[in-house]
């Protein structure tokens, strides 16, 4: 991430931009209005004469301490910053209740995502979080919360750069009702602001839309465990041919697995950490760095949170062998009083058996939990077990975003980071 003041908006070559375009064509997302954009762009800037691709790194230099704005950005008149510590109860209700009625909407305004509190301590209180970082907005005379952004450390590879301190960016919100008030810049400066005064300059994000300029176009499939549910809330339709019974049958899974897994100990973190870490090295452009105490952190079970499984070697069940493991996303479906329980394929690594077999017993898993659908990205090996395990393409696409860092696009199969 970078301050303010610095020509961070310098043009792309029309190289890169063509590179980018197609990447997203790839990825099956509409890029008419970006071609549009890059045809205006290109008529009034100085680039058509074969300027050579911006060279891997910031884009903006990192800035000296005495470079950085010192003091926050003003609020609108009646709104004043507020840091929300999740630790604590009644604000995490607060944050809840916020997201709750005013974030994430799916485009036909069906669903909203209902992020639980344990699910907000957990996605927001890693190794080092910060309490600054957790950065809210108060109406001054009630003190009601009406919009947040959070940050959250994190070290990743991109490309050729092995180690980069940077921030996850997520849950940016704002109350529908001060949406004109245009409260989102100003909470996206303030993050940077807070974020450059520890020394980082980078960030990673994700979106639904197409922003400028995506390093990566994933895209969501889904598999249905309840289809009876996920037809009658709208998630799914019947085809013309097909009835209810035949459906359900389609998609009926077992009820035990194939393969002895076992949920994660803490008797298992160092093995998952060896397991992820030869992984993720090995294989993908874009991927966390983890430590031990985040593997623990983001992946022993919590109930309604996460789940992970693992196979212990037969010679010793402290190292690890396969892993697989989801997260809970349940939505509100807007308009009904019921619930969409959501499983998320998380990270999921097969040595000693075949990924397909083990993301067949993931569906079995989730399955016990009580989901109604189990969604997954076709980053990381995930291409190579949708079709057979009979996931259908979902009408959404997710863009990966590192901030102020240039580097070339990558397929969704070179990226190996899940956001929440």
């Amino acid at each position: 991430m970078s301050g303010e003041g610095q020509d961070s908006n310098q043009p792309l070559s029309e190289e890169t931009m063509n590179g980018i375009l197609e990447m997203l064509k790839e990825a099956g997302v509409s890029t008419k209005d970006l071609e549009e954009k890059k045809h205006a762009f290109w008529d009034t800037q100085p680039m058509a004469h074969g300027e050579e691709a911006r060279p891997e790194g910031p884009i903006v230099p990192d800035k000296k301490p005495e470079e950085l704005r010192a003091e926050p950005y003003n609020m609108p008149g009646g709104f004043e910053w507020s840091d929300v510590d999740i630790t604590n109860q009644e604000q995490r209700q607060e944050l809840y209740a916020l997201l709750a009625n005013n974030y994430v909407e799916d485009d036909d305004a069906l669903f909203r995502f209902d992020y639980s509190e344990d699910f907000l301590l957990w996605a927001l209180t890693p190794p080092g979080y910060r309490l600054d970082f957790l950065l809210g907005v108060r109406a001054s005379a009630s003190k009601k919360l009406v919009a947040f952004i959070s940050a959250i450390p994190a070290n990743i590879k991109v490309q050729s750069k092995d180690r980069l301190d940077v921030v996850e960016i997520n849950f940016l919100c704002v109350h529908k009702k001060l949406r004109a008030k245009r409260l989102a810049p100003v909470l996206i400066k303030e993050i940077t602001r807070r974020v450059n005064q520890t020394g980082v300059f980078q960030a990673v994000y994700t979106a639904g839309v197409v922003l400028p300029v995506p390093v990566a176009s994933c895209r969501y499939y889904h598999r249905s465990l309840n289809p009876k549910k996920l037809v009658r809330i709208g998630f799914s339709r019947l085809n013309p041919r097909m009835t209810m019974a035949r459906m359900q049958k389609l998609y009926k899974v077992p009820d035990v697995t194939s393969h002895t897994l076992v949920p994660m100990a803490d008797s298992h973190v160092d093995g998952v950490l060896a397991l992820l870490k030869g992984y993720l090295e090995k294989r993908f452009a874009l991927h966390v760095n983890f430590t031990r105490e985040e593997v623990a952190h983001w992946l022993l079970p919590r109930k309604g949170v996460i789940n992970t499984y693992v196979v212990e070697d037969k010679n010793d069940k402290n190292k690890v062998t396969d892993m697989v493991s989801f997260y809970h996303l349940p939505s509100t479906i807007l308009g009904k009083d019921e619930t969409l329980y959501a499983a998320y394929s998380y990270y999921n690594i097969a040595t000693s058996i075949d990924l397909t077999d083990l993301m067949r017993d993931a569906l079995i898993l989730a399955n016990q939990t009580g989901s109604d659908v189990f969604n997954a990205l076709n980053l990381m090996e995930n291409d190579t077990f949708l079709e057979e395990l009979k996931f259908g393409k979902g009408d959404g696409n997710l863009q990966y975003y590192v901030y102020n860092w240039s580097c070339a696009s990558m397929k969704s199969a070179d990226v190996g980071i899940v956001l929440l």
